[in-house]
């Protein structure tokens, strides 16, 4: 049986993070969240530039980073990636041999990521890329155009489970078994 490889996909705000958490207090999966990754690599890097104007980081600089990350002798969530279709069709050519593909699409209006980002703010997320509206605006755009390309394309690969669910009830737990109930 070959381990799971949960992609939690959705726009910014949509709960990727709350939800792969979830997961990991359930002590089942290896977590990698992309964007953590890529805010953790030093300021002055190529990549971190990227980030800090708002745009997608090249695939090519990603798949090297991200291979270095796999495990593929255990069940992990992928959060963040893929975000292209390009990364879509690279994860699933390259390890849907090696792993049980499982998509699992968070599903809210654009008018529910805002709301969600402004209350992560006030709460007192520290993430640069929440704190300046027009990066928001370009990452929610960035979503619509080169994000959905990929979850459409992933909803009709070969091979792949996807499940399309709605999570905008505001109590994350009803949410997550609402998710649960999808990976079985």
């Amino acid at each position: 049986m070959k381990p799971k490889m949960i992609l939690m996909m959705g726009g910014q705000g949509v709960g990727k993070g709350t939800f792969a958490r979830k997961f990991m207090e359930r002590g089942q999966y290896e977590y990698i969240e992309t964007g953590a990754i890529l805010r953790g690599l030093p300021p002055e890097s190529k990549i971190a530039g990227i980030i800090a104007r708002g745009e997608l980081v090249p695939d090519s600089d990603l798949f090297e980073l991200l291979a270095t990350h796999f495990d593929t002798s255990s069940d992990m969530i992928l959060d963040g990636f893929p975000r292209t279709l390009g990364q879509a069709k690279w994860i699933v050519e390259n390890y849907s041999n090696k792993f049980d593909i499982r998509v699992i699409y968070l599903d809210v209006p654009e008018s529910v990521m805002l709301s969600r980002i402004e209350k992560r703010i006030r709460e007192g997320g520290n993430r640069a890329d929440d704190a300046d509206a027009d990066v928001v605006r370009r990452r929610l755009d960035n979503f619509w155009r080169i994000t959905m390309p990929a979850i459409e394309w992933l909803r009709g690969a070969p091979g792949i489970k996807f499940s399309d669910i709605d999570v905008t009830d505001p109590d994350a737990d009803k949410n997550f078994v609402k998710i649960l109930a999808a990976l079985n």
